[in-house]
């Protein structure tokens, strides 16, 4: 995926989790923050940060924060829209017959629905995707936050392949350097139950890695589990 326009700007502060301050084509503006997550170990003080402008009317900021580069040195993309828009691009490229984003099952809407056609049998697929932008020491980690909805999601995921349905979670990496993510336990131990029980249940977990640019991102390979 690509975004249409693309500045970068210096990160200031970041006041709550929907707004930063910044300095971009030299005065201090405020943006939306376009992932709720923390951050704390990206949105540094003096980081180089990158902006796009959406024009959409009746927005009370001009400029949404989409990218961010570590003190390391590594370009993060933090949009939390972009892991859903990568991977339904990604999986049009597959060989599914259907790919349906959205998907009612259960009480929860998951991300994709799939068909694929094998010798006259349908197999159905559900795919929940979460994207990681916390880095430590070369191993992804998710989540940065507590999530309870991330955990009801990998319940219904373990109830999908018990009613015979393929259920994949797939961790999109938004950074380069990390080929896999871990559960963040001492952030939220119930979703690391969660996982390890999805993973028993036969709940298959992708790790997608990507090639991250200021102004784009987008799938280049993935590793099993």
């Amino acid at each position: 995926m690509k975004y249409e326009n693309i500045k970068k700007a210096t990160f200031l502060n970041r006041p709550n989790r929907f707004i930063a301050e910044v300095m971009v084509d030299g005065k201090k503006e405020t943006v939306h923050v376009k992932n709720t997550g923390r951050c704390k170990e990206l949105l540094i003080p003096q980081c180089e940060v990158w902006l796009t402008a959406p024009s959409t009317p009746g927005r009370k900021t001009k400029y949404d924060l989409v990218a961010v580069r570590k003190s390391n040195g590594v370009l993060f993309n933090i949009d939390s829209q972009a892991p859903n828009k990568v991977v339904k691009e990604w999986l049009l490229t597959k060989d599914y017959d259907k790919v349906v984003p959205e998907y009612t099952y259960g009480e929860s809407r998951i991300d994709f629905y799939m068909e694929r056609n094998i010798n006259n049998n349908t197999e159905k697929y559900l795919m929940e995707v979460k994207g990681c932008t916390l880095e430590i020491d070369g191993i992804g980690y998710f989540p940065d936050a507590p999530t309870e909805r991330g955990v009801k999601h990998i319940h219904e995921l373990v109830k999908a392949r018990k009613e015979g349905y393929k259920a994949i979670l797939a961790f999109v990496i938004a950074m380069e350097g990390v080929d896999c993510v871990r559960a963040n336990k001492d952030m939220h131990k119930e979703f690391a139950v969660a996982l390890e029980e999805a993973k028993k249940a036969g709940v298959e977990v992708l790790y997608l890695k990507c090639h991250v640019e200021p102004d784009e991102l987008s799938i280049t390979s993935y590793a099993k589990e």
